[in-house]
């Protein structure tokens, strides 16, 4: 049945795109499925992986991170930052091209024959910026702006001249240079948005290294090469080396898998559950029939996965009881069993705190390893026996749900799980109506300033992501002067001296650090990979 399945969409994509497919003969494409599906190529909506690895194919931004987490110039060549931290003065390189497009012969059309293009200014970064801050345009990215000073509507992005773009803080933000690597902050020509209003979202115009070819939605999506892209490698050829991307949309997973073992799909990131045995063995390591077909490609995400508790000033236990018992769970957890038979040894051990791998201020001692006896004591110190713990979840993570309750249970407190849906369980924790519930964070920049943030007094959901209702003076105070701080190795210690001060009150269970997992057709070279897990294919070479 299954291999009928797959063979009626395998027909139904080959009539749908025949013509198209037929063109692809010869070209080095790369291919891959994504199975979320994609809504907008507008960069200003690009909020999750699916959307940002799409648009990151088509736009830039001012500055970028390279694998290894350096901030690295893109379309901005230099730049600097004054003395008191609050305003950025970027440099402009002046040969970067909006790709050629149909919108700009449409504003001269006496003087173009074909597709024309123009070059980026500093004024695109000033009409790029203020759609994002737009209330009315509603940019999930409105906040990577926060920062940034205001005279009423007006946002202090300034175009002091053709190349060079000014913007004025505020107060000192130290993580705002990388934030402007993120898709929000990408630039787009005022013309292409004027002049498919709308449909923007299906026709996007960037300076990326690839441009819009074609979109039959919930079918496929193609970009080709743009022969302008402005970068070049370290022998002085144009980037990119690959003709075209092609991405497919097939909802089901496991026929998406199959599709990439038999080799029609170049590229799959992360693992299902369904299909997790089939390809990793226990420790993690690829099984010996596909090591000839599948290159795996392994590496630190900077994405933490936790337990949260939602501290309530009224809780019968009283403080300190309540700290024990939070403490009491987190020592009870053997997180190196959880990681070997839930997810075949993928992720790192939360043996430290919010921090993931691979940011400054991570330390993997601060916060609780597997300690049953310890655990077990702190319960009866305490008289915690028989407590209830009510925790919530999503079927996702049910597995790792029941893995958790069964651990609690064995030293003396009871658990009962509910699974729930997504939507609920956002509502719920929002207005702090789950004592203990699933969590995770991933980065949104690469600063622990991103992570440290959950846990500040200001930040008190609803309004914000405090989802715990954690509240300590100190660590607002470390917060503030980290803040403050611009350098680097010196936040650092603040950030390690928060985690740690907040680990010990224990107002969350850290369960593991997650790992960018991606496996890769052999015909593709020099993939790589990065701790936010993008999807760059600039230096992406495929053999025929």
């Amino acid at each position: 049945m299954r291999k009928f399945i797959l063979g009626i969409l395998t027909l139904l994509l080959l009539v749908s795109c025949g013509k198209r497919q037929d063109s692809e003969e010869g070209l080095a494409i790369f291919k891959y499925n994504e199975s979320a599906g994609i809504l907008t190529l507008d960069p200003i909506y690009a909020k999750d992986l699916p959307h940002i690895w799409a648009c990151n194919q088509v736009f830039n931004s001012l500055v970028a991170f390279d694998d290894k987490m350096n901030l690295v110039p893109m379309v901005a060549k230099s730049w600097d930052i004054s003395e008191d931290g609050k305003t950025y003065t970027f440099h402009l390189r002046n040969d970067v091209q909006f790709h050629e497009d149909e919108c700009f012969k449409a504003k001269f059309p006496e003087s173009v024959e074909g597709p024309a293009s123009r070059y980026v200014t500093a004024q695109d970064f000033v009409y790029s910026f203020n759609r994002v801050v737009d209330k009315r345009l509603n940019s999930p990215g409105l906040w990577i702006f926060s920062s940034v000073k205001q005279d009423g509507d007006q946002y202090a992005f300034t175009a002091l001249d053709d190349t060079t773009f000014q913007i004025e803080l505020a107060k000192p933000f130290p993580p705002f240079l990388g934030i402007l690597s993120m898709t929000y902050a990408s630039v787009v020509p005022h013309e292409a948005v004027e002049f498919y209003g709308d449909d923007f979202r299906s026709h996007p115009v960037g300076t990326g290294p690839f441009k819009f070819q074609y979109w039959k939605e919930n079918v496929k999506l193609v970009f080709r090469k743009n022969p302008n892209y402005f970068e070049r490698d370290e022998a002085g050829e144009r980037l990119p080396y690959i003709d075209a991307v092609s991405i497919s949309f097939l909802i089901d997973k496991q026929v998406a898998f199959l599709e990439f073992i038999k080799g029609k799909f170049d590229f799959m990131s992360g693992i299902d559950a369904r299909y997790k045995d089939e390809l990793l063995t226990y420790d993690g390591q690829l099984r010996q029939k596909y090591v000839d077909k599948i290159e795996l490609i392994t590496e630190p995400y900077l994405n933490t996965e936790y337990f949260s508790f939602y501290i309530d000033p009224n809780d019968s236990l009283g403080p300190d009881r309540a700290r024990a018992m939070r403490q009491a769970v987190n020592l009870c957890i053997d997180r190196e069993k959880m990681l070997r038979y839930l997810r075949n040894g993928i992720g790192e051990p939360g043996t430290g705190g919010m921090i993931p791998v691979g940011l400054p201020g991570h330390k993997n001692t601060i916060g609780y390893c597997y300690d049953l006896k310890r655990a077990q004591r702190l319960v009866a110190e305490n008289h915690l026996e028989g407590y209830l713990l009510q925790l919530s979840t999503v079927a996702d993570y049910a597995d790792i749900g029941k893995f958790v309750q069964s651990q609690v249970e064995q030293i003396g407190l009871q658990c009962k799980m509910e699974v729930m849906p997504p939507a609920t369980m956002r509502s719920m924790r929002a207005n702090g109506s789950m004592p203990f519930f699933r969590s995770s964070w991933v980065a949104d920049y690469p600063d622990a300033e991103n992570y440290l943030s959950l846990f500040t007094t200001s930040n008190f959901a609803p309004s914000g992501p405090n989802y715990c209702h954690y509240t300590n003076p100190t660590y607002d105070k470390l917060y503030d002067k980290a803040l403050l701080c611009n350098d680097l190795e010196q936040r650092a210690r603040y950030y390690t001296e928060m985690d740690s001060l907040m680990m010990q009150d224990a107002p969350v269970v850290v369960l593991f650090y997650d790992e960018v997992l991606r496996f890769v057709n052999k015909r593709v070279k020099d993939m790589g990979s990065n701790p936010t897990n993008l999807l760059d294919l600039r230096r992406v070479r495929i053999e025929n």
